[in-house]
């Protein structure tokens, strides 16, 4: 069921994001950034968007702009993680990493062309949000995206690698990393919702904890997940030296740790009554996913 829903959600912004750029003037590195954007991939940020967005009962097509936005700093960021210079991975959900299929150069210009292209996005006329709305979500998603953000967090965990760094300072490195584009997630849903500034942060902080619990999933997945269905290389972690909370305090510790965050979460999702049932079943999927 979560898998169908995910791959309905996945080809509507697939479809946005073909029909953004066929309406745009062509360049050669168009086809890279479709490489990187548009094939393959969950798309669970996007799909996290729509289900918050039900809380407030905000229509899809208000929010589908910023769906396809997000993926594209997502997968601009992931282009870059993959480079030589940071992870070094060749392999990015079941095929050659960007840089592998179309040259560093050419992986570079094409992540820096997602993220620039996510603020045309938010930005175009024809997005149904107001102005206002626009601008206060470009701001966000800059703060979020940026060294204070995915950025900032990628940069700590380099910093981290083969070092040994606390239990607070590797929350800290995930939250930023991973987390903080999971708050613009929920946070943004708020922000087209209208609701006050208090609702939106706390509502942003929420998104955060789910991203930190989606990190420490992926930090699982890379120990006990299967090559083929993760799409990626695993066990990958450790001999990078990699800072880790499974490294840090052990499997069973970080498990306990990341079971108890997300019943957390699911406690204050369940305040909002039946129009939180998708965001739920999102959330367990998190947790369990086996991809």
């Amino acid at each position: 069921m979560i898998k169908i829903k995910l791959n309905k959600n996945a080809k509507k912004i697939d479809e946005f994001l073909i029909n953004f750029l066929q309406k745009q003037k062509y360049s050669l590195l168009v086809k890279p950034m479709k490489y990187g954007v548009i094939s393959g991939g969950k798309k669970i940020r996007s799909t996290i968007i729509l289900e918050a967005g039900k809380l407030f009962k905000v229509k899809e097509k208000k929010l589908i702009s910023v769906c396809a936005a997000v993926e594209c700093i997502h997968s601009y960021s992931l282009i870059h993680d993959d480079l030589p210079c940071m992870d070094n991975d060749s392999i990015r959900r079941g095929k050659p990493s960007t840089h592998k299929k179309f040259g560093e150069a050419t992986a570079v210009l094409a992540g820096n062309s997602l993220l620039t292209l996510a603020f045309e996005i938010i930005s175009d006329e024809k997005n149904l949000i107001s102005l206002k709305q626009k601008n206060e979500i470009s701001r966000l998603l800059a703060h979020f995206s940026g060294h204070t953000g995915i950025a900032g967090g990628q940069e700590l965990d380099l910093k981290f690698e083969n070092k040994r760094k606390n239990f607070n300072q590797i929350i800290n490195m995930q939250r930023n990393k991973t987390g903080k584009l999971f708050n613009f997630c929920f946070q943004t849903a708020a922000i087209i919702a209208n609701k006050s500034k208090k609702e939106k942060i706390s509502f942003g902080n929420l998104g955060e904890e789910v991203g930190l619990l989606f990190q420490l999933s992926d930090d699982f997945l890379d120990i006990t997940g299967n090559r083929k269905l993760v799409g990626k290389p695993i066990k990958k972690d450790k001999k990078k030296g990699k800072s880790t909370l499974i490294n840090l305090i052990g499997h069973e510790k970080a498990y306990k740790y990341a079971d108890k965050l997300k019943k957390k979460i699911l406690l204050k999702l369940k305040k909002h009554g039946k129009n939180a049932n998708d965001l739920i079943e999102i959330i367990e999927f998190v947790q369990s996913r086996t991809f």
